[in-house]
């Protein structure tokens, strides 16, 4: 075999095993990454992790949150189970009995999650105020507009 044609066959198959090597890091840190959601539904019935972090979410059952310094438990319903959280830390602002939230953290029994993490959804339909003012504004200018032109 021609030797240039040698160094390009060593060549060509370091680049390849360089490649190969840089997918299978990258994918494996996106499997050491990967987090799932489930519902209290389905940590009830085992289908969370039991090594491996996850997040949780639903609506904080109403009535439930007990509070003892930063450490707080409250069960978490998707209205067909119910789970209880306990989180050491300071909560959100919008957390509160009623209210959506996901909790990232692990099992810590059946129907026992400890989280790590605690976030606080808000309403979907939330507009800055800027935002709001300027539509309130274009619609009132709008509606005047199609009046003037109805004459």
């Amino acid at each position: 075999m021609n030797p240039i044609r040698k160094k390009r066959l060593y060549l060509i198959g370091l680049m390849l095993g360089g490649l190969g090597l840089a997918t299978f890091l990258a994918l494996k840190a996106f499997d050491d990454n990967l987090m799932f959601f489930f519902p209290p539904s389905d940590v009830v019935a085992g289908k969370a992790p039991k090594d491996h972090p996850f997040r949780v979410g639903g609506l904080v059952k109403v009535g439930s949150v007990e509070r003892d310094g930063t450490h707080v438990e409250f069960d978490l319903t998707d209205n067909a189970e119910t789970i209880r959280v306990a989180y050491d830390g300071i909560l959100p602002d919008l957390f509160r009995e009623g209210q959506g939230i996901v909790a990232t953290g692990t099992l810590a029994g059946p129907r026992r999650v400890v989280a790590s993490e605690v976030l606080a959804k808000h309403d979907e339909n939330y507009m800055p105020p800027d935002v709001a003012k300027t539509l309130k504004t274009a619609h009132a200018e709008g509606i005047k507009g199609m009046r003037e032109a109805a004459r």
